[in-house]
């Protein structure tokens, strides 16, 4: 039987999401060394110590940016490979997902670039290992479209089309305005790029 939600469930996740985006913001402007707790409790107007009755300190709470994140490619990854039937669309759709989330996620991503030295080993292990998991999701993908020569099947070569197309992607949150971010053209821009990249001749 499941147990009702209540009003202070509800609070209280409501809290703990405020906490999140306040200290990957703060994270992002300032550096996970350079943010204490008081600044974050004070971000969504609580206390330093306040913010314990959540997570259990600044290096839980780095962790539980880094995995969310690292957990939402992965699985809204999937979501696009198992409701695209075609190579070509399939990874149409993985580019267009992976522009929209990172021009929707500027600051965890230049959190996730700068600060993944400061988790805790557990924590570090479980975002390499969705990593992983998401990069291959994209290298099986392109593995099915039609590259020059036997690239198609050359894991070395793919996976370096693939983590070179995740760079030239999540760079645009370090090199450009909120603004420029939202305009409607920017996101095709990197999705044209990054297709061109991905199957690009030498």
């Amino acid at each position: 039987m499941t147990t009702p939600v209540t009003a202070r469930d509800r609070a209280k996740a409501e809290r703990s999401d405020a906490i999140l985006h306040a200290a990957a913001r703060l994270f992002a402007a300032r550096g996970y060394s350079g943010v204490s707790l008081e600044d974050i409790g004070a971000a969504v107007g609580v206390s330093g110590p306040a913010v314990y009755r959540h997570f259990a300190g600044k290096q839980a709470l780095l962790g539980a940016i880094l995995v969310k994140v690292s957990e939402d490619l992965i699985n809204g990854g999937r979501q696009v490979v198992e409701s695209i039937a075609t190579a070509d669309e399939r990874m149409h759709g993985l580019i267009a997902f992976h522009v929209d989330f990172a021009l929707g996620n500027a600051e965890v991503i230049q959190v996730q670039d700068r600060d993944v030295a400061y988790l805790t080993e557990a924590d570090r292990s479980a975002v390499r290992r969705l990593q992983r998991a998401y990069i291959e999701l994209w290298m099986d993908a392109l593995s099915s479209l039609q590259l020059p020569g036997d690239r198609g099947t050359d894991q070395d070569e793919l996976r370096l089309r693939v983590q070179a197309c995740f760079g030239l992607i999540n760079s645009t949150p370090h090199s450009t305005r909120a603004a420029v971010r939202r305009h409607s053209a920017t996101a095709a821009v990197l999705g044209a790029m990054a297709d061109a990249a991905l199957r690009a001749t030498t």
